[in-house]
């Protein structure tokens, strides 16, 4: 695929994120986890205008990224390459793998202070449904697409794996973040395989504890395995945010950017530490 084609193949990508992101605020309306209040209305303009800023850098580090994973290919790189595996395995390594990647970067975010003001401008939110899901600061953008692009050169995924982890992980990054209601047992069921519906607002805890766990973005597998794992259904009464960043002038789009240069509020590095 040529740079102008994999440009293109983003636009279609945000055009369709956009789309689900507004079918799953149809199902917020229609089975609210929580009755929408006013932190709903404000947070809306600074979300939405994070999120497709999120989208300009994104769709340059993807291009990008993807332009390494086709050379990776070309050239016979990468360890799922060097390995005597069938398609469909090396495929499900790659996405694993990819997968794993995040983790660890979200891990490191939490754990290291200098990492953590970025990743905070995601956690402050004082509510949590979609449109949450894309709020971030550009320079977290550049850290997961860092550690992206490490497990890439490490196992040389197929350019089809990439899209596929991409594609999934998109659509369940709006659905781990929507602020709908599941049934207990249906949740317990998914949280087996999958960081939705509930199980990752345990992670937009104020409570540093719930906060250092479930760093999962696709599946729940390494939170289990890594033993940073809390039950999904303590999401379902989580209060969000981060203490002293509520108030309204700190909620707008250009304080958030400021955000991480400024005070920091309460840092879950130190209590990860001293845990």
């Amino acid at each position: 695929m040529t740079t102008f084609g994999s440009f293109v193949a983003g636009l279609e990508t945000i055009a369709a994120i956009l789309a689900v992101m507004a079918i799953v605020a149809a199902v917020e309306v229609a089975i609210p986890l929580h009755a929408r209040g006013r932190w709903n209305r404000l947070h809306l303009g600074p979300n939405l205008a994070l999120t497709f800023l999120t989208f300009a850098t994104n769709l340059c580090l993807n291009v990008a990224l993807l332009a390494l994973v086709v050379a990776l290919e070309r050239s016979g790189f990468g360890l799922l390459r060097w390995l005597p595996l069938p398609p469909l395995a090396a495929g499900i390594i790659a996405v694993a793998a990819l997968d794993l990647s995040f983790y660890a970067a979200h891990v490191s975010w939490h754990t290291f202070p200098a990492l953590w003001p970025y990743h905070a401008v995601h956690h402050s939110d004082p509510t949590v449904d979609v449109t949450t899901t894309i709020r971030q600061h550009p320079v977290e953008s550049l850290l997961r697409y860092a550690a992206m692009g490490a497990m890439v050169l490490i196992v040389g995924p197929s350019p089809f794996a990439f899209a596929l982890y991409r594609a999934a992980s998109a659509v369940n990054g709006l659905l781990e973040h929507a602020n709908v209601r599941a049934p207990r047992r249906l949740d317990g069921l998914l949280a087996l395989v999958t960081t939705w519906p509930h199980m990752h607002k345990v992670h937009h805890s104020r409570t540093a504890t719930q906060t250092n766990s479930n760093y999962g973005n696709l599946f729940s597998v390494w939170d289990r395995l890594f033993g940073t794992f809390t039950p999904s259904h303590e999401g379902t009464a989580i209060v969000y945010g981060l203490a002293g960043l509520d108030r309204p002038e700190l909620q707008t789009t250009r304080a958030l950017l400021a955000q991480p240069f400024r005070g920091r509020g309460p840092d879950p590095a130190r209590a990860l530490a001293s845990s």
